[in-house]
């Protein structure tokens, strides 16, 4: 056989990529591939991290797992982001149903999101301290993603085909008008201080 007839018998290559949303779009993948790391740590040690990829719904049925991912970047000390570290993942899941189907488990999860981001925010209010932090929450269940935020750590999702996507936004007075007019709906008021407390 000459070469140029083993190159037409030859099948065209298929970019990885490709084959593998084939793959996704059969259903022969069962779960996503989750990788996930660090950079740029600050120096001033108020970042704290949670990651845990073997939560299961159902307790000991490994059907049911989920991984949670979370960063907490900690302002005016390290006490409300060690706090959301250990508090949030807890609150946010004794806010959702037992014994109930995935389907079920993924629809409530939005709601028990932000009951358990109030829920662990009004208890660390009662503690008295004057620390604040930042949290960006995110659980992975299957191919569903779902991400929870307040503050401006950013989460963003990385896709095999190099889509890259913010799957949050900022809360960040300065550039965000919607923050804004949360805020003084709400009663606040929205200014600058000057490093001794008085307006600038």
């Amino acid at each position: 056989m000459s070469r140029t007839e083993l190159s037409r018998s030859k099948p065209p290559a298929v970019p990885l990529g490709t084959l593998i949303g084939r793959e996704i779009r059969n259903e022969k993948v069962e779960k996503p591939f989750v990788k996930y790391g660090q950079a740029g740590l600050a120096k001033k040690g108020e970042d704290y991290f949670l990651i845990k990829t073997d939560c299961l719904r159902v307790p000991g049925d490994a059907s049911t797992a989920f991984s949670v991912f979370a960063i907490f970047d900690g302002h005016n000390g390290i006490s409300a982001a060690i706090f959301a570290k250990e508090n949030l993942l807890s609150n946010v899941l004794s806010a959702i149903p037992q014994d109930i189907s995935r389907d079920a488990w993924l629809q409530a999860l939005p709601r028990a999101l932000v009951v358990g981001f109030v829920k662990t925010d009004i208890e660390f209010q009662q503690k008295g301290e004057t620390s604040g932090t930042t949290a960006t929450f995110v659980l992975v269940d299957g191919w569903t993603i779902t991400v929870a935020s307040v503050g401006d750590s950013r989460c963003i999702l990385d896709t095999q085909g190099g889509v890259v996507s913010l799957l949050t936004v900022d809360h960040r007075l300065e550039e965000n008008a919607e923050e804004r007019e949360r805020v003084t709906a709400s009663g606040g008021e929205v200014g600058r201080l000057n490093v001794f407390g008085g307006n600038e």
